[in-house]
């Protein structure tokens, strides 16, 4: 059989290479928001620039790269919607900033300023999101007739989203939430707002599962990391907080019937001058929800007024709940090398609730300070016991 010389083999090879080339391309799809019409001086809104581009990658049968150039971009408010998407891997890499209006009034009837609704597989890398928050801070101090304010970036029925690199700053509300959703990967993310900033909450997280927060610094004027209702399979690591009101399951037990929270972990976090440090805080109230399986490993507490802290007769200004103890039960909460300074004189407070007192508490190797002096401890109907080196007297059996 005669051999093809390679002039002759020519056509096929380049046939085989368009056709790698274009497969290529294909799978990796990239829709600049510049060329669907986005400005990047920040001014002009560009929000039907980013959904457009949004529209043209949600429709892609392969994977899909929104890409955000460097520069600033205004959205007044963009609402991602993924019930009809074709492709299960979208990406926004960020590389420049995305503004909110920065008067408050442009969004006043919005909940959400960014919203992921119904979408799979979507991923965002880098970039910084601002939400401009001051004028609605300012307007709230001053106890006008304020609107309530926009969350920052929501994700909400949605599943296998990673978030990595990415900036959120001085958001109206809170920065990050997650709301019934599964299989979540936070990392390397910074939350950034002034400590007197109300309502800022770092990520919220809530009616939803495998959800991992790892390697973030978080400072902002309420909550780093707030947990809510129905929350379970929850990993939080290498976690820098402060200012803000320290990493919080709750609040709880507002509603009658409200799912629980179980299985969380919240190891190797620093908290800085912070209100709190680890905190459960459950209203004053009938509610048949609970919380159980929580680890709390390996913490480092500078100057927190509250280090660690139940609170289960929560009722500010003794409105919805007076007389009520709280319905949530709390089992299973286990305090593991904990470390540092204390703001005030008692570090570890217990206030469980007297129809459902607190169970199988467990502290060990704690360690906590009060200038220079071994902190104290305060515990009101909860249960459990102390072991290892424990510095503050111990209020557990």
């Amino acid at each position: 059989m005669r051999k093809m010389s390679l002039l002759e083999n020519l056509p096929l090879f380049f046939t085989i290479l368009f056709l790698i080339l274009n497969s290529s391309i294909a799978a990796n799809a990239i829709y600049n928001v510049k060329n669907y019409g986005a400005k990047s001086n920040g001014k002009i809104d560009s929000s039907k620039a980013f959904l457009s581009a949004w529209a043209a990658a949600c429709a892609s049968t392969s994977p899909a790269t929104i890409y955000v150039p460097k520069g600033s971009y205004l959205l007044k408010s963009a609402y991602f919607q993924g019930e009809t998407c074709k492709s299960k891997a979208i990406t926004l890499h960020i590389d420049g900033t995305i503004l909110a209006p920065s008067d408050y009034n442009a969004n006043r009837n919005e909940e959400n300023w960014m919203k992921f609704e119904r979408v799979t597989g979507v991923s965002i890398y880098g970039g910084t999101l601002d939400g401009q928050g001051a004028s609605l801070w300012a307007c709230k101090t001053s106890s006008k007739n304020c609107p309530q304010g926009t969350m920052g970036l929501t994700f909400s029925n949605s599943s296998n989203i990673d978030i990595s690199g990415l900036t959120s700053k001085n958001s109206q509300m809170f920065h990050i939430l997650v709301d019934n959703c599964d299989n979540v990967k936070l990392q390397g993310v910074k939350v950034s707002a002034p400590g007197n900033s109300p309502n800022t909450d770092g990520i919220h997280v809530q009616y939803s599962s495998k959800v991992t927060i790892m390697n973030s610094h978080i400072g902002t004027g309420d909550d780093c990391i707030s947990i809510g209702p129905g929350t379970s399979n929850l990993w939080i690591e290498n976690i820098a907080c402060g200012p803000g009101h320290g990493i919080s399951i709750g609040s709880l037990g507002w509603e009658l019937e409200e799912p629980g929270v179980q299985n969380v972990t919240v190891k190797t976090v620093t908290f800085s001058g912070t209100q709190n440090g680890l905190r459960v805080k459950t209203w004053a109230r009938s509610s048949n929800g609970f919380v159980k399986n929580v680890l709390f490993q390996h913490i480092v507490m500078a100057n927190v007024q509250n280090p660690i802290i139940i609170d289960q007769n929560y009722c500010p200004n003794n409105e919805n709940c007076p007389h009520q103890g709280s319905g949530v039960k709390i089992s299973n909460v286990k305090y593991q090398d904990i470390r540092g300074t204390s703001a005030t004189e008692v570090a570890v407070k217990f206030d469980c609730s007297k129809k459902y007192p607190c169970s199988g508490i467990s502290i060990e190797d704690v360690n906590l300070s009060y200038r220079d002096q071994p902190a104290e401890a305060s515990c009101v109907n909860a249960g459990g016991r102390a072991s290892g080196s424990v510095k503050q007297t111990s209020c557990l059996g």
